[in-house]
């Protein structure tokens, strides 16, 4: 008894000493963070940089030296400056463009799948079509038509052109969510109509939301620069996109100014393959199926249960057997 005390004690133990453990932090969740971190750190850093973007501190595509780690750009600012200041303002662009988006979609998808009928016909068609046009082409289209697209209104135009896919996803969340018998026990209640969206059904698709919203950013950031090299991008402000466009319309790649187009090239991979890893990452921490840390804690517990198990059987099989003295007592006396 008092192994299997102490070994229930233990099981009972152990998920409160490995509580961050059982979130299962991978290696892949530690790399995204590194790799995301990096590129947040770079963008502030050009808040303390002594040199800022627009100041001009040579000539045309100086290679790197003299106190210029990475040379000058076409207009002979420090290629780190411009850069540093680029990659804050796609940041910038990319949070703004997500949570536009992913509000816009968990709410139409929230609305969709918890109503359905008619009002999910609707919205899903509307969604549907929006889906069928190209987004690029909208955004073409949209920033030309603006005659001073600033960081704000880009990062709008970006998030309300990219939400139809997280709104199909989270429709079909919300419709599984809405058969539940906590939902019927919310509308018998009198709950109203966004007190169930917001408290009843939204806490379930959380971690989806949440995924979608990384996805979201990523793919603001590669819009923006899209956009930017196209030379639709941000008036008046540096960003990835932007100096790309003034690296190829200045010949960087024909005259080999490497410093001029590979470095934002290189950040803009970090933040699209950093992002995308995170979202594979979160999959596994908010999923306690692909617990890691989980599924050993349950495999030892079976093993320490079956180990029980199996002396508790062998303690009753010794009980219950008889002594081998009073067999022979028993075979001798038949024969008698």
């Amino acid at each position: 008894m008092s192994t299997v005390n102490t070994s229930m004690a233990e099981e009972t133990a152990a998920p409160r000493a490995n509580t961050l453990r059982s979130f299962n932090f991978s290696g892949r969740f530690w790399v995204a963070l590194v790799l995301v971190s990096l590129v947040i750190v770079m963008g502030l850093a050009g808040l303390v940089y002594p040199t800022g973007p627009g100041e001009k501190v040579g000539s045309l595509y100086d290679a790197p030296g003299g106190g210029l780690l990475l040379g000058t750009d076409n207009f002979g600012h420090d290629v780190l400056a411009v850069l540093m200041a680029g990659t804050r303002t796609s940041l910038i662009i990319g949070l703004v463009a997500g949570v536009v988006a992913t509000t816009i979609g968990v709410t139409i998808g929230l609305l969709a799948g918890y109503v359905g009928g008619w009002f999910e016909e609707l919205l899903m068609g509307v969604t549907n079509v929006v889906l069928a046009i190209p987004s690029i082409v909208v955004l073409i289209l949209i920033s030309m038509s603006l005659p001073n697209s600033t960081i704000w209104s880009l990062a709008v135009v970006i998030g309300i052109t990219s939400w139809p896919w997280t709104a199909r996803a989270v429709r079909a969340q919300a419709s599984s969510v809405a058969t539940r018998e906590h939902i019927d026990v919310a509308r018998l209640s009198g709950a109203r109509l966004a007190g169930i969206l917001v408290k009843d059904v939204l806490p379930y698709i959380l971690s989806y939301a949440v995924m979608a919203f990384v996805l979201q950013v990523s793919g603001a950031i590669l819009a923006e620069a899209a956009l930017s090299m196209l030379g639709l991008g941000p008036s008046g402000a540096n960003s990835l996109g932007t100096q790309l466009h003034w690296a190829l319309a200045f010949q960087a790649v024909a005259t080999g100014a490497w410093w001029a187009f590979l470095p934002p090239t290189i950040v803009l991979t970090l933040v699209s393959f950093g992002f995308l890893l995170l979202q594979a990452s979160l999959d596994e921490v908010f999923n306690p199926r692909l617990r890691r840390g989980k599924r050993r804690q349950m495999k030892r517990a079976a093993a320490r249960r079956a180990e029980e198990a199996r002396l508790l059987a062998e303690q009753n099989g010794a009980v219950g057997a008889a002594p081998p003295e009073s067999s022979d007592r028993a075979r001798a006396g038949e024969n008698a």
